[in-house]
C-alpha cells in the first residue's frame, strides 16, 4: 500500500471550539469578502441559531456587511433551489457565501459557487450524472466561502463533495471538484446543542458511515487510515453522550471533529460505497433522510456482502473495541455488526425502515435504481443483494443470503 502513488488533500482551514463562529466576520475580510449571503433553511432561523450568526454583523460597522439571508434550503441540495439561491446571491450584489446548517446547506452552497464558477444558468441541466473536474481542469474559485455546520454527520464543510439531488430526473447526483469546500470551516459545538436527539442520532451515523466506508474502500491508504479509525473511536465514545445529553459540549464538539475526519477519509479513498449507493438510491425515490438511511442499511449491507469485508473486518472490529481481532474474519465481521446494531439501539434509532412504505411491489425498479445511481458506478453491487437488503431494510419478511 504504501508504495502505491496516492494522493491527500485537504484544502480547507479548520477553526475548532465553543465561540469559534465570532471569527466568521474577521475571516471573511481576510478572504477579501465585503458583501455576506447566509445560506441555510427555515428550521435553523425558527430555532435562533441563525440570530447566532446574523448578530455578529450587527452594532458597530463592520468591514463585511451581511447582505441578505436565505434560508429556503430543504431536504438534499435541490437543483431548482440552488438556482434561485443564486438568483439572490446576485439580486444582492454579494461577493461572499456563508453557509450555515447541515449537509443540504452545505452542499447547495458549494453546488452554488460552482454554477457561478462555470456561468451557468440552471445547474440540473449540468449534473445528469456525476461531474468530476480535476487538475488542471479544476481551477480555483474565486468566492470566499466559510462553513459553519450546524450537523455532525455529513462533514460537507470540509469534503470537496456535493451531492445534489437534481428532480427533474429524480437522482442523487455528485458534483467533485477540488475547491468546492469552504475556505474556512468554524466547529462551533455552540451551534449544534438545538438539534434534536433523532437528527443527532442519525447525522452521527452517517459519519460513522463515512468512517467504515473509507476503511473498507479498494484504495484505502495510510492517511485515509488514520482518519477512518481515530473518527470511528470517537464516533463510537461521543454519539450516545451528544443523543442523551443535548448540552454536552465536549461530545458534540469530537462529533464535529470526528464528522470532519471521516469525511476526509471517504472523499480521498472515494470507490466502493455500497452503503451510500443503497442509501441514495431509496433517499433519492422515498424521501428517506440521509443519515437514517445509513444508519438501517448499514448492518446489512455488511452481512449480506461479506466477501467485500472480511479482508480487512478483524482490524475495524478491534478499532471499535469488539476484541475480536484474535478470531476469524467472519467472527470480526460478526462483531462489527453486532455493534453497530447495539449502537443504533442505544441511541434510539429503528432497525427498519417502515414508515417510508417500501414495498415488495417496488423491487424491480429498486435494483434499477441502485444500479443507475451514480453513486454506484465503480462497484455494481448484485442483484439478489439489493433484494435481500432492501426487504430486510424494509421491514418486510427475512431472507437468508
Amino acid at each position: 500500500m504504501t508504495t502505491s502513488h496516492f494522493q491527500f488533500n485537504l484544502p480547507t482551514i479548520i477553526h475548532s471550539g465553543v465561540g469559534c463562529r465570532t471569527l466568521l466576520p474577521e475571516l471573511l475580510r481576510g478572504l477579501g469578502g465585503k458583501r455576506a449571503l447566509l445560506v441555510t433553511d427555515q428550521g435553523l432561523k425558527k430555532a435562533g441559531v441563525v440570530q447566532q450568526i446574523t448578530s455578529l454583523f450587527e452594532g458597530l460597522p463592520q468591514p463585511v456587511q451581511l447582505v441578505g439571508v436565505f434560508d429556503e434550503v430543504e431536504q438534499d441540495a435541490k437543483g431548482a433551489i440552488i438556482n434561485r439561491a443564486v438568483s439572490v446571491y446576485k439580486s444582492h450584489a454579494a461577493d461572499c457565501l456563508i453557509a450555515l446548517g447541515g449537509g443540504s446547506v452545505l452542499d447547495t452552497v458549494k453546488a452554488m459557487k460552482w454554477m457561478m464558477h462555470k456561468g451557468l444558468t440552471d445547474i440540473r441541466m449540468a449534473l445528469v450524472t456525476n461531474t468530476i473536474e480535476t487538475f488542471p481542469r479544476a481551477t480555483r474559485m474565486s468566492i470566499p466561502h466559510i462553513a459553519l455546520p450546524t450537523t455532525a454527520g455529513t462533514g460537507a464543510e470540509v469534503s470537496p463533495i456535493s451531492v445534489v439531488f437534481n428532480e427533474m430526473l429524480q437522482v442523487k447526483t455528485n458534483l467533485i471538484h477540488p475547491y468546492a469546500a469552504a475556505d474556512f470551516a468554524l466547529l462551533d459545538p455552540d451551534l449544534t446543542v438545538g438539534l434534536p436527539a433523532f437528527i443527532t442520532a442519525f447525522t452521527g451515523m452517517d459519519a460513522l458511515t463515512h468512517a467504515l466506508e473509507a476503511y473498507f474502500s479498494p484504495v484505502a491508504e495510510p492517511i485515509t487510515d488514520a482518519f477512518a479509525i481515530q473518527s470511528a473511536q470517537m464516533i463510537v465514545e461521543n454519539l450516545p453522550l451528544a443523543v442523551a445529553n443535548g448540552q454536552h459540549l465536549e461530545a458534540r464538539s469530537n462529533l464535529l471533529i470526528a464528522s470532519a475526519m471521516a469525511i476526509t477519509a471517504f472523499s480521498t479513498a472515494l470507490n466502493a460505497i455500497p452503503v451510500h449507493n443503497l442509501a441514495h438510491a431509496l433517499g433519492a425515490k422515498f424521501n428517506i433522510p440521509h443519515g437514517l438511511a445509513n444508519a438501517v442499511l448499514l448492518p446489512y449491507v455488511l452481512e449480506e456482502l461479506p466477501d467485500f469485508y472480511l479482508t480487512r473486518a478483524q482490524k475495524f472490529a478491534a478499532i471499535l473495541g469488539c476484541n475480536a481481532s484474535s478470531e476469524t474474519p467472519q467472527a470480526g465481521l460478526q462483531a462489527i455488526v453486532e455493534a453497530i446494531q447495539n449502537l443504533r439501539a442505544k441511541i434510539h434509532l429503528p432497525d427498519t425502515l417502515t414508515d417510508y412504505n417500501i414495498q415488495e411491489k417496488d423491487m424491480d425498479s429498486i435494483v434499477q435504481w441502485v444500479h443507475s445511481d451514480p453513486s454506484g458506478i465503480l462497484f455494481r453491487l448484485p442483484e439478489q443483494m439489493i433484494r435481500n437488503v432492501v426487504r430486510r431494510a424494509g421491514g418486510m419478511i427475512q431472507v437468508v443470503s
